[in-house]
């Protein structure tokens, strides 16, 4: 597989607009002879930033990555060559899987397509090395200059209540009633899915009807009015109330239009009532109809529209909800431009009870609490679990979190931590010592097997069936949630029915899976999931612990004995029996503490990250690291970063700070 004449000519004329140095490795033969070699060997399946191999040197660019990202992919092999002894080379010896490779033979030994791999090994090989880094740090220089723009965003769901709850007053969470947010990425926030169905159109409407009736129903009790008006009519007071609420609707001030259209709907209305609420009323009940009110993150232009949208930025990262009025005043003076600026704003805003209910939606999306919420178990097997249950259990974990944060802890702790808070049912259900107090930080005793978020109901029985475990949606969690690598869908037409159990040969659930490791249209992903499942078999559907599982015959039960041995392909010396030892492997793994990075970017920024994004991702990552894993320091340096300012300057560019 290779490009066209017309396509070697348009890399060969990007590369001649970088005025790249003369070196022997021609970035060129790369884009369009090797790389699609590579791709066409499905390289790319682990070896992506969501790929299962994230964590070695070779990472493929994104998918839509320009030539100059490709062309940079191909220099930055560079260290998986053995410049002394090409032939001996990781790049050209794992995929002709001379040498050990977890994804197999994807190049054949002898073949067409090794010998394009073999060239561009030698091409490397031959040109100094300070050659190759000049080159590479000019086409990431170009690949980086096109960062994607940062779009328009509507409120989350949880976004509008908390938002209408500090503009109005009003706490009846209208949301709740809305059509349900789908989850796209991991989260419920990415703006590639933020669209505005009929549906939502028509709830938008009804909400914003009844939240203007409610705010004046019993006349300006939430103090909306600035000023108290002498009549209907009153033009001072009516302007004073269209400014400072459309301010705080719209999070900046308003535009020489849009304040006349909206004084234009209050004299109507106030006239046609002669009542000055009702016209207040009118101008409430149309601005939450406005896009100016349901999105957020808008570039302006009228010079200053800049500052509000970080405000804004800022608010809806840390609180969930719309900027208070310090945040709208140092936006006014111009002050968020500069990241010592943001910090400062940040470190004032982590300290108010607001962050505890944005950080809880956060993880409330990243961890799928809703899959342990609306479980549902065998009841003969599982009398003790219950909605009431599933709840403590997510509480369980929100405690944990709020803990590591709120403590500056290490959160890596969080899946290490020896200690938990629980309820006394859940002690009960774990057999551990009785908390002094419901949710209560209790320690756990010597030689307990359970450690942090994976020895916990909110986990373990979110990723079970209704009677049995299932050792692949276990894996899928870590791969996706903790490690940030996408597994693919099983092909179609696949039988994912587990062989009948006989009764004259019982088998556990682990021996029953064998099928996935002989079947060849299974294996390749499965070995990537199962075999972390298999390590937390000895936790039941609802996070009991056992020692042997209890399988069902058609003319008996019959108690196995359990093999709980696993490990995580791909990470070094990852083998594990339990949720502690599993605890620790992730804890220490810089794929798990880079993904956490990945999640909350990702969250931030509604987008998955690109290949233009890794330098901004690796920054904080190290950032987070040096920091001792500090989760607040991670959302400074986030609010911090130059990125954070992108898509916000009034022509509608990206826009960076300069360091």
């Amino acid at each position: 597989m290779t490009l066209s004449r017309a396509g070697r000519a348009f890399f060969k004329s990007a590369a001649a607009a970088l005025a790249l140095p003369l070196i022997a490795a021609d970035p060129v033969f790369f884009a369009t002879q090797l790389y699609p070699v590579l791709e066409s060997a499905q390289c790319r399946t682990c070896h992506a930033t969501d790929g299962v191999a994230s964590g070695t040197r070779l990472r493929f660019p994104a998918r839509d990555a320009g030539q100059n990202a490709i062309q940079a992919f191909g220099f930055s092999l560079s260290p998986l060559i053995d410049r002394a002894a090409p032939s001996n080379s990781v790049l050209l010896n794992k995929p002709t899987k001379r040498m050990s490779h977890t994804g197999g033979e994807r190049i054949p030994p002898g073949s067409p397509q090794e010998s394009v791999l073999r060239e561009w090994v030698n091409q490397l090989a031959s040109t100094p090395e300070d050659a190759l880094s000049a080159a590479l740090r000019r086409l990431r220089d170009s690949a980086t200059a096109s960062k994607p723009n940062q779009l328009v965003r509507r409120l989350t769901h949880s976004q509008y209540d908390n938002t209408v709850r500090d503009l109005l007053g009003d706490y009846s969470r209208p949301a709740q009633r809305f059509p349900p947010e789908d989850y796209v990425d991991g989260f419920k926030n990415q703006l590639s899915h933020q669209g505005m169905p009929p549906l939502l159109v028509d709830s938008y409407s009804a909400a914003a009807e009844k939240l203007a009736l409610n705010a004046f129903r019993a006349g300006d009790v939430n103090g909306l009015i600035p000023c108290k008006p002498v009549s209907a009519a009153d033009a001072r007071c009516r302007d004073q109330f269209v400014r400072t609420f459309g301010l705080r609707a719209f999070r900046r001030p308003l535009r020489d239009s849009e304040f006349q259209r909206y004084t234009a709907a209050f004299s109507a209305q106030a006239k046609a009532s002669g009542k000055f609420l009702e016209g207040a009323r009118a101008v409430v009940e149309a601005m939450l109809q406005s896009p100016k009110f349901l999105f957020h993150m808008e570039a302006g232009a009228d010079g200053r529209s800049s500052g509000y949208a970080i405000a804004s930025r800022l608010s809806y990262l840390l609180w969930d909800t719309m900027p208070d009025k310090a945040l709208l005043e140092a936006a006014e003076r111009g002050e968020l431009g500069a990241a010592a600026a943001r910090e400062s704003a940040a470190r004032r805003m982590l300290d108010n009870p607001r962050t505890v209910q944005s950080l809880d939606e956060f993880f409330n999306q990243w961890l799928r609490f809703d899959r342990v919420l609306n479980a549902s178990k065998e009841r003969r097997r599982f009398p003790e679990f219950s909605p009431e249950m599933a709840a403590e259990m997510v509480e369980e974990t929100r405690r944990l979190l709020q803990h590591l944060v709120s403590t500056g802890g290490n959160f890596m702790e969080l899946f290490t931590a020896e200690y938990g808070f629980l309820s006394s049912d859940l002690a009960t259900l774990y057999k551990l010592p009785a908390p002094p107090g419901q949710f209560e930080l209790t320690k756990f005793p010597p030689g307990a097997r359970r450690a942090g978020l994976l020895g916990q109901g909110s986990f373990l029985a979110a990723t079970a069936g209704p009677q049995d475990t299932s050792p692949t949606a276990r894996g899928i969690f870590v791969r996706e949630q903790l490690l940030c690598q996408h597994v693919p869908p099983p092909p179609a037409n696949v039988n994912t029915t587990l062989a009948e159990l006989a009764d004259d040969k019982p088998l556990t659930r682990r021996q029953r899976m064998i099928a996935h490791a002989v079947n060849p249209a299974c294996a390749s992903c499965h070995r990537l999931m199962d075999p972390i499942g298999f390590g937390l078999e000895n936790f039941d559907a609802i996070g009991r612990w056992r020692e042997k599982e209890n399988v069902t015959l058609r003319s008996k039960n019959v108690d196995l004995p359990l093999e709980t041995g696993g490990e995580i392909a791909g990470i070094p010396q990852s083998s594990f029996s339990d949720a502690k030892q599993l605890g620790r492997v992730l804890a220490a793994s810089p794929v798990c503490q880079e993904c956490i990075v990945r999640q909350i970017f990702r969250y931030a920024y509604g987008r998955m990250e690109t290949s233009s994004d890794q330098e901004t991702i690796h920054r904080l990552f190290v950032k987070f690291r040096d920091s001792g894993f500090h989760f607040k320091d991670l959302l400074i340096a986030l609010v911090r970063e130059p990125e954070f300012l992108s898509g916000l300057d009034d022509n509608g560019k990206v826009a960076r700070e300069r360091r």
